[in-house]
């Protein structure tokens, strides 16, 4: 039996200091040449993307969209949907939480006519409650973090590795080759990350780690910056993944080694920021399409048997997983927190005034006597407070920051949801009512945030 071998670029063009107008050059920048490769080199892999951000691809890239379209209906490409927005699971209410997922679902159904069965959850923000809404929204497949569940359940990896979680930092990525040797050398945890596991709910998962996708992300990049004296090389890739072949040689299993934004093959996306604090977003990097293409080709040449999460699935047998409950509330990838886009400043003004729209919005749906999701126009209203919850609007923290306008489009999420809101009560004549919703008072509080917000200075400024 062939190593299967799993990759999966996940896009999102509500992405923090990616420009607006600059969205559609990514489609067809970073998604339209990974389909193209996909196809080029008859190979499977899995695209994940929230529904907003398909919703854009469709709209401004019709053609990218097409070709996404026709590589899931070739059996290529399997799709893997995440909430409607793209926000941080772990941080908000589980209600909107779930209610985004399925919302996501239903525009991956809309635009591409498949309704994906596996599931990215973005950031890998964690609470308890995080298998339990994806299995309620309809997923059978949840791609999850692996860091954060070795860092977490197994004793002493925290203290070898010399890693912890912090909610003041960006994220301890660099470091996270340090747990290779542990898992490596223990059969019991190497099952659980080359094979799909089962949870005690029966959501299947697969785990992805920064332990290969890092390596990767450098030689995608071609970067060095005074990090060592010459950029990786596809030697190196070859090596890691030869490494790890040779593991699960005989026992069988999968590798996931690159679970990572989809941005990164065509564009610079956020590594210059993220690595080195520079205002670098976003800039034209083709030779990373080339570079992407040699480390699929490498791994076909290397026997490798490609793979969709549906597949794995299939083909590996389970391995059963009784602890995920040890992940610690607040964990994200990258050896980081979620707790760190809750930290933010930006975070600690709009999401007061999200959950305030929240609860007037339930506060209304009471005294109506009706469901929100089953309301046209609360639903609605419910999509934009979701919109506001936008992660991207909230990261990264000091030095750095969200681009201006990414704070902008959460509080003109905000404000329309105020419209909303007034309207549904209008329509249903309870507009009086201003114990519920105070349409006024709600307008003034988004636009003392507004004011809070753009008076800010911004990183890229």
């Amino acid at each position: 039996m062939k190593n299967g071998i799993l990759f999966m670029p996940h896009g999102n063009l509500q992405y923090s200091q990616l420009p607006i107008e600059k969205r559609a050059w990514v489609a067809k920048e970073s998604y339209e040449k990974i389909y193209d490769i996909a196809e080029k080199l008859d190979i499977k892999l899995a695209f994940e993307a929230s529904g907003e951000t398909l919703e854009i691809v469709a709209e401004q890239t019709p053609d990218v969209m097409k070709k996404l379209v026709d590589g899931i209906k070739a059996g290529r490409i399997e799709p893997v949907a995440s909430p409607q927005t793209h926000i941080m699971l772990g941080n908000i209410d589980p209600e909107i939480s779930y209610r985004s997922l399925v919302e996501g679902l239903n525009t991956w159904e809309r635009l591409t006519g498949v309704r994906p069965v596996a599931g990215w959850n973005p950031e890998c923000s964690w609470a308890s409650y995080i298998p339990e809404i994806y299995k309620k929204a309809g997923f059978e497949i949840l791609i999850a973090d692996a860091d954060s569940y070795f860092l977490s359940s197994v004793e002493g990896v925290r203290e070898k590795t010399g890693l912890r979680f912090d909610v003041r930092g960006h994220s301890n990525k660099n470091e996270l080759f340090k747990l290779e040797d542990i898992i490596a050398n223990d059969p019991s945890l190497l099952a659980k990350y080359t094979h799909p596991g089962v949870l005690p709910n029966g959501l299947k998962v697969i785990l992805r780690s920064d332990m290969m996708c890092n390596i990767m992300l450098w030689y995608l990049m071609g970067a060095t910056e005074g990090n060592r004296p010459n950029p990786v090389t596809i030697e190196e890739v070859r090596e890691v993944m030869g490494k790890w072949q040779a593991r699960i040689a005989d026992k069988g299993g999968f590798l996931m080694p690159y679970a990572e934004d989809a941005e990164y093959v065509g564009t610079t996306a956020y590594f210059y920021v993220k690595q080195f604090g520079q205002a670098r977003f976003f800039e034209s990097e083709p030779a990373s399409v080339d570079r992407f293409e040699q480390i699929l080709a490498s791994a076909k040449d290397m026997g490798f048997e490609f793979l969709t999460p549906s597949m794995a699935v299939e083909k590996y047998e389970a391995v059963e997983i009784d602890d995920f409950d040890k992940i610690e509330n607040g964990c994200a990838w990258h050896g980081g927190t979620s707790r760190a886009w809750a930290n933010t400043p930006y975070s600690r003004i709009l999401d007061p005034v999200c959950r305030a729209m929240y609860d007037a919005l339930k506060a209304v749906a009471k005294d109506l006597g009706k469901d929100i999701w089953d309301d046209k126009g609360m639903n609605a209203v419910l999509k934009s407070i979701t919109t506001a919850y936008v992660s991207d609007a909230r990261w990264p923290p000091a030095p750095t920051s969200p681009g201006r306008f990414n704070v902008r489009e959460a509080l003109d999420a905000l404000y329309k949801a105020n419209e909303q809101l007034k309207k549904v009560m209008e329509d249903n004549g309870i507009a009086h009512k201003c114990g519920l919703h105070s349409y006024n008072i709600m307008q003034t509080q988004i636009a003392a945030i507004d004011d809070e917000l753009m008076a800010m200075k911004y990183f890229e400024e």
